[in-house]
């Protein structure tokens, strides 16, 4: 095993490794909970039953994904990398492709299958490397931070603290209730552990604001702790039911646009938290990431596994840096990581008391981790910051991550041809174009 993992090479040893993979669990862990309440759409009111994930089968597919993903991160690619259903991406499965455009949540997951194969293939050829080198960087850096503000609207939302105001759209909501406190009070003491650098901050605000919301009678004390798995079959194989069901429903362009909102946000995402987690661990070579095509087989391989057992696309986790501050150098991390969301599975009583008010500030923290990337964009060069602008401001305003790649990819194009920067333009930037144009033609 030490072998294996290079251990003696690396500087690290069991001890570190299994403190750095319960680290970044601890990191990661507010996943179990968000990501059944996202995908339920439990925020919102007076949905039919029939639009809402099963909220106990999406907790076992969410720790069955983050499991699996994370064990094949480990054995296949050997990075302390965990995986999890992405923030993000979920939000796009929940309030775009399901909320928006009214999409059953089956054919959702069909869509996510289709991206986690596409993906495994283009990780098998040299494609992905074309791809990624086709799309400029700061368009990426932009699709991130506009994720991270739809990310931070959503949390909003669900703490009440930003309402809907027929006169304005958007107004401040009664910071006097007692879950949007609640919501306001858990914000304050993740801020807090954050500043402090605390790892694990998200996942104990989320229980201190439970623990605070069970004793203000908020929210209901447990009858149990541990209990029986819940039943994963409401959502276990249902992406392949579309193929029998409706299978013309895979055959149009807001499909094939669903798929590859997909395959991008999880492409890149995941080459970027990759490059920045291993070298925090002081992994790559010569700029250089060593065994990246094993590293995006195991993601697209957990995406794959996620939309079998029920959940939105399954991406690695820059939360992982937690665990590889604390010492994880090796895939040895992964593993431990991936076997306590196992464990995990025996605590979905747990899962039932946690209300929107209380993921509400692991959304706003996460968004603010993810507009980062802002500072990467170049602002003073108008033909870059129009299209990357659009990406970001439309995504919270549109509702729709996809309506703002559609319309930064779009304009992209557009102003570099116009400030003379035609030879920049990659021949698949043109192709996009005409795919998102003919996105608004036909589902706009």
């Amino acid at each position: 095993m030490k072998k294996y993992f290079e251990f003696d090479k690396l500087g690290t040893n069991y001890r570190r490794e299994i403190i750095g993979g319960l680290t970044t669990f601890l990191a990661m862990a507010y996943i179990l909970a968000v990501n059944p309440i996202m995908l339920s759409l439990e925020a919102v009111p007076d949905l039919p039953e029939a639009m809402r994930m099963d909220k106990g089968a999406v907790f076992v597919a969410t720790a069955l994904a983050a499991a699996v993903g994370s064990l094949f991160m480990g054995l296949i690619a050997r990075y302390p990398i965990g995986l999890a259903p992405g923030m993000g991406l979920n939000a796009f499965f929940a309030f775009t492709v399901v909320l928006t455009y009214g999409i059953p949540w089956q054919v959702g997951l069909t869509g996510v299958l289709f991206s986690g194969v596409i993906f495994i293939i283009l990780s098998l050829t040299g494609l992905r490397e074309l791809i990624i080198n086709a799309i400029p960087a700061q368009l990426k850096y932009a699709v991130g931070a506009g994720i991270g503000l739809f990310i931070t609207f959503l949390g909003l939302q669900n703490a009440n603290i930003i309402v809907g105001d027929p006169n304005t759209l958007v107004a401040l909501g009664d910071l006097s209730s007692g879950p949007t406190l609640l919501a306001i009070f858990g914000l304050i003491v993740t801020v807090i552990m954050m500043v402090r650098k605390i790892n694990g901050a998200i996942f104990y605000g989320m229980i201190l604001t439970t623990i605070v919301g069970m004793f203000v009678s908020l929210i209901e004390v447990p009858t149990k702790i541990v209990d029986k798995v819940p039943d994963v079959s409401p959502t276990f194989g249902a992406a392949f039911d579309v193929f029998s069901q409706d299978p013309m429903s895979l055959m149009t362009t807001q499909f094939l646009v669903i798929v590859i909102t997909f395959l991008f946000v999880d492409f890149f995402d995941t080459a970027g938290t990759l490059v920045a987690v291993a070298t925090q661990a002081g992994l790559m070579k010569e700029d250089k990431l060593p065994r990246a095509g094993r590293a995006l087989l195991a993601d697209s391989m957990a995406t794959v596994t996620g939309a079998v057992f029920g959940t939105s696309t399954t991406t690695s986790y820059v939360e992982s840096s937690a665990g590889v501050a604390a010492g994880a150098r090796t895939g040895f991390a992964s593993i431990v990581t991936g076997l306590l969301f196992i464990l995990a599975l025996f605590f979905s009583p747990l899962l039932f008391i946690i209300t929107p008010e209380v993921t509400a500030p692991a959304l706003i923290i996460v968004g603010v981790l993810m507009v980062s990337a802002l500072g990467n964009i170049e602002w003073t060069k108008f033909e870059i910051a129009i299209p990357a602008f659009f990406v970001i401001i439309f995504m919270p305003l549109s509702y729709s991550i996809a309506t703002g790649i559609a319309i930064g990819f779009i304009f992209y194009p557009i102003t570099m041809l116009l400030s003379g920067r035609r030879k920049e333009i990659h021949p698949i930037m043109y192709a996009m174009f005409i795919i998102f144009i003919l996105y608004f033609i036909f589902i706009k």
